[in-house]
This record gives C-alpha cells, structure tokens and sequence, in this order.
C-alpha cells in the first residue's frame, strides 16, 4: 500500500502526522526537505517495537545488564550497534529526501553519539561538527560504593582499609550538563555558491546568536520550563523552543522546511511555527502526539484586527485546556500558510 501524507500535500501545509517514521518519510519526494533537525530516541534498550509510552517512562528495572551498577549505567555494548542500525536506516531516507547541501542536526547522549555521527556518516552525509547543548545541570547519579564494601565478606580491618584507600570514590557517572548535536551536510552540487544558488541550502546564518557574540558550538540554554513543556508533557527528553529555534535559523531561510521524523511532544514543530518556517513531523506514540498537536495549537498565530486576513483561525478545536485529544481524534493534522498572520486548520482521519 502506498503511503501518503496528507490529502493533498504539497508542502504548503504545517503538517503533523501521526505514524511510524519509517513508513511516513518515503512518502516524501527526493531533494524536496530545507533540513531535518531530529531527537531520535536514544534510549533503545527501554523501547520494545511498539514503542511504549509507559515502558519508556517507567523508572523500575533500571539497573541494566551488567549488575550491581546503579540506574543509568547500563553498559550494553549493543545498544550503540543497536542505535547506529536503527539511525542508518533513517539517515539513508533522509540523505534522499534533503536537498543537496542541506543540513542534518540528529541530537544524542554523549557516550552515545558516536554511533548517532557514523550512521549519519555512513548513510552518505558529510559530518560538519559536533555541537554541544549546555543545559546547566542535571541530577547527580554518580554512586558511593561505601555500602559495596561494607556488605562484603572481610573483616573489618580490610573494610576500614578499602573505605580508606578508595577516599570516597564514586561510580563513572559526573554531573550531566550537556547534549551533544551532530552536525552534518548532505554533499553538495558543486561549490558553495553553486549549491546555494540552485537549491537555496548549505550556508549557515552567521548573524544568528543566543549570546550576541558569533555562534559557536556550545549552546547554552536551560532546559524547558513546567509551563513550556504544556500540561500533560511527560516526555523523556522535551527540548527547549529557544535552542530549536536557534538551530532552525541557523541552517534555513524563513519559508523553507523543517523535517522531523519523531517529533515527541512538538518543540521542533513549535521552533518552526515561531521562526516562520513550514514543518513536517513525524510521532508514533499516541500520547506524545496529542501533547504536540495541543502545544502547536496553543502556538499557532491568531487572527488579528478583526478577523485577519481571511477572516478565520483554527477551525477546530483539540480541547487546549485539558491537552487531551478526543478518542476520534484525526491521525494528522496541519496548517495552511496562506497567510503567515492567519493559518487555517486541517485535520484528517486517513
């Protein structure tokens, strides 16, 4: 069966669908995407085919395969391989869908993102950089191992030894305080001026900081507050709209679009609305998707001056105030660009 986006669809739309990823963006036609900024889920070893919600947001059973490490230590050696198999395939989709020159920003756990920039590499992108999302701090988990040696076998003499000789040492866990962000390039055609002139992609906008000062690769934005992230929004990894947006600035032009194929609860897609770009996004698990469609109504511009432009707003309603969709809720909805100032709602049950 052929998969479609939307009835029609021709990129004039603000389009948010519901699916798996993998199916929805071969739909999309080859060289048509300005970029594709993604926060692909890192945490493969909690996310069974179906990509459950409650699996992914339950925090028992955390200890992981090699035992007697505390919650966040899982040292799988597979699931790097796991990740790097699951964003080729990904990445392959996306090198055809962007047009050449076109920028590729996937974020990823640090000890993880290795894998994330030689899937990309390996798929046929350039890897430009790698970029760094300062957030501040993060919760300590970093574990004493006094307890360890207090409940082993030995005698007492040897434990006040160890305790002595170990000086309060913890677990290979510092204070998070950052993401790290692959920055890549779909190769280009021709120079960079040639590629900018016929595809209008593959310049960075250098005018654009967070700071006042030149952009860099360290980014500094803390992380999204209770009333950013929207009532109900308890995804596991929400993003700021400042540091999205920033991203989205940097690598395209007001008008161009912005791909993403798991949009979790719609930061990327809120990015986009705000700077003025169209956007296409992906979200397979249900309830992330009713968040994300809720936060993009709740973002979306209003009619001003009596009506606007054309005389109408949104023409229906996701019930904002209680960020929960009906059960007959469409699998899709999107924006019509007509008027930046005064978009019009679509919505299908396809």
């Amino acid at each position: 069966m052929t998969t479609t986006l939307a009835p029609p669809f021709d990129f004039e739309h603000f389009l948010l669908k519901k699916g798996d990823a993998f199916d929805l963006i071969k739909a999309l036609p080859d060289n048509s995407g300005d970029a594709s900024i993604g926060d692909p889920p890192y945490n493969l070893h909690k996310m069974g085919s179906d990509w459950d919600h409650d699996a992914l947001t339950d925090k028992s059973g955390r200890t992981g395969v090699v035992k007697s490490l505390p919650g966040g230590m899982k040292l799988d050696r597979e699931q790097g391989r796991q990740l790097g198999a699951f964003m080729f395939e990904m990445c392959k989709q996306t090198l055809r869908v962007l047009k050449p020159g076109a920028f590729y920003i996937n974020f990823s756990q640090p000890r993880l993102s290795h894998w994330m920039a030689v899937a990309m590499e390996d798929a046929g992108f350039e890897i430009r950089d790698i970029l760094i999302w300062n957030y501040g701090t993060g919760q300590t988990k970093a574990a004493s191992q006094d307890r360890v040696v207090r409940k082993m076998k030995i005698s007492d003499e040897e434990k006040v030894r160890l305790l002595a000789s170990m000086g309060g040492r913890k677990t290979p866990q510092l204070r998070p305080m950052c993401e790290h962000m692959i920055l890549a390039q779909k190769p280009r055609e021709g120079t960079f001026v040639q590629n900018w002139d016929k595809w209008g992609v593959g310049l960075v906008d250098t005018t654009q900081s967070l700071d006042g000062k030149f952009p860099g690769q360290i980014m500094s934005v803390a992380k999204p507050s209770k009333a950013e992230r929207g009532v109900g929004n308890d995804h596991v990894s929400v993003k700021p709209v400042k540091l999205i947006g920033h991203l989205i600035e940097l690598v395209t032009t007001e008008g161009q679009v912005v791909i993403d194929p798991f949009a979790g609860s719609g930061s990327h897609g809120v990015a986009a609305m705000n700077t003025g770009r169209k956007f296409i996004g992906f979200e397979r698990e249900p309830k992330a998707f009713n968040v994300a469609a809720n936060r993009l109504l709740a973002a979306a511009p209003k009619p001003t001056g009596g009506g606007g432009t054309c005389g109408q707003g949104p023409k229906r309603s996701f019930d904002v105030a209680k960020y929960k969709l009906p059960p007959e809720q469409p699998r899709s909805f999107g924006f019509g660009w007509a008027h930046r100032q005064c978009p019009t709602l679509t919505a299908w049950d396809d």
